[in-house]
């Protein structure tokens, strides 16, 4: 029998979960009804205010890792942690905490990913970058092509090294977010 995933160290974290690329799958709109539909069935409705599709999946016709990333915001009045324990007992596990934001995913196992893997970030209302650099590039389908590109020419070099990929994308999505700001201001 292997080793569970809390015992396992980055390295093989990584090497269990590499980085790989795929064309854009229709049904990544549907896992993520299909998610939200579930949070809303057990999160306390008073508190959660959105839910949204964030990451390369909710971009349009680009390539991206098969992860559904969803955006759970709650109001400032809310206990995060209470949340986060709703989550763990449904199926999440919770992987950073901060002050202000939690990150959990779902669909990892000791044999690796499952068929459907989500990235659950919460965070309180209004703390959504993710929302404008999305939106962004489904809007401007040249700059969703660049993004892209860059992905698929760093996805081999950093394929086992997760934090070394998001880094070298970092500049780019700070550039086009903050473009998307400029333009939409603070309207989502």
């Amino acid at each position: 029998m292997g080793k569970k995933l809390s015992e396992m160290n980055l390295e093989e974290l990584w090497h269990l979960f590499p980085i790989f690329l795929t064309e854009h799958q229709g049904c990544w709109k549907d896992w993520y009804k299909e998610e939200e539909k579930l949070l809303k069935s057990i999160l306390p409705e008073n508190q959660i205010l959105q839910i949204n599709h964030i990451g390369s999946t909710a971009i349009e016709a680009i390539w991206a890792k098969p992860i559904i990333d969803i955006l759970v915001e709650i109001s400032k009045e809310c206990d995060m942690s209470g949340i986060k324990q709703i989550l763990v007992q449904n199926g999440y596990t919770c992987m950073q905490q901060m002050e202000n934001r939690i990150s959990l995913n779902k669909g990892y196992t000791e044999k690796g990913f499952a068929e459907k893997v989500f990235h659950l970030h919460l965070r309180y209302i209004g703390d959504n970058n993710e929302l404008y650099f999305r939106d962004y590039l489904n809007e401007h389908s040249d700059i969703a092509i660049e993004y892209e590109e860059l992905k698929l020419c760093l996805w081999k070099k950093y394929e086992h090294d997760r934090n070394g990929y998001t880094d070298a994308k970092t500049e780019f999505v700070a550039k086009y977010t903050e473009a998307a700001r400029k333009k939409c201001g603070d309207k989502i």
